[in-house]
């Protein structure tokens, strides 16, 4: 992608404020899912938003499976936004593995984020001995099977359940950017994402982190905002939404925001 960068994915800059607000999506959306957010921050911040090289909104052509196998070139991407924009301080807002992405970036470059607000964040998916991350192996690889066996039939069934509330317009908007992605680029990912561990680099986050959970969400248990509060290394705070669902900022965005806006004048 190179120099186009910026174009490739879609950055978009709005917003009146001075100071620099980044809002990156997670896995299976693309930037119009902080539509209904984005009112109340455009006032009081310059907002950076993007789309993740896996998202349906960018060009498929630009999804090298070679080389996006682990978090690591996500972060890469995200940090060429932020210098190509000439950005050298701002709060980031990472939903899903975007805040794994985001945790990455802030271990690389520390001084480049004043706070990081993670919501339905987890640094591994799968359980282990000693660690609930929701999923056993078998399970995922059911997941995985589905996706290849019949991707409508996947989306319309995993659509609902991550949006867990009944917001059947969230449950819309999912699917459609579920649908908008490429299969075989939904499948790649998805395995990259769930064969992820980060449990060992988060004692060295030292950027203040605030942990943002919903009481019931099919993919991250409470149990695992928790985790990441005792785990990461700097000042963190939890705020658990008394909502159902892995995507508030689609299903209950006018709950989210005051919550978003307290954590950001922390």
């Amino acid at each position: 992608m190179g120099n186009n960068l910026l174009e490739a994915l879609n950055v978009r800059v709005v917003g009146n404020g001075e100071r620099v607000l980044v809002l990156a999506h997670g896995f299976g959306t693309d930037q119009s899912a902080w539509q209904r957010i984005l009112p109340y921050f455009m006032p009081h911040y310059r907002i950076v938003l993007y789309d993740l090289v896996c998202a349906g909104s960018v060009n498929p052509d630009y999804f090298d499976f070679r080389r996006y196998t682990t978090l690591d070139p996500f972060v890469d991407d995200l940090l060429n936004i932020l210098d190509a924009l000439g950005v050298d301080r701002c709060a980031y807002v990472g939903h899903s593995v975007s805040a794994m992405i985001g945790i990455l970036a802030s271990i690389r470059r520390p001084e480049l984020f004043t706070k990081l607000i993670l919501i339905g964040a987890s640094p591994r998916f799968l359980n282990d001995h000693d660690y609930h991350g929701g999923f056993e192996e078998g399970e995922i690889e059911k997941v995985f099977s589905a996706m290849e066996a019949n991707y409508d039939a996947w989306v319309h069934g995993f659509a609902p359940l991550a949006v867990g509330a009944d917001v059947p317009a969230a449950v819309r908007e999912f699917s459609r950017t579920l649908f908008n992605m490429r299969p075989d680029i939904t499948l790649f990912v998805s395995r990259t994402i769930f064969n992820s561990d980060l449990r060992g680099v988060l004692g060295l986050v030292k950027v203040p982190c605030c942990i943002i959970q919903t009481a019931k969400d099919v993919s991250v248990p409470t149990s695992v905002a928790m985790y990441l509060k005792n785990h990461l290394g700097g000042r963190n705070t939890v705020e658990i939404l008394n909502i159902e669902g892995h995507l508030p900022h689609l299903s209950a965005p006018m709950l989210l925001a005051p919550v978003l806006r307290r954590a950001l004048s922390r």
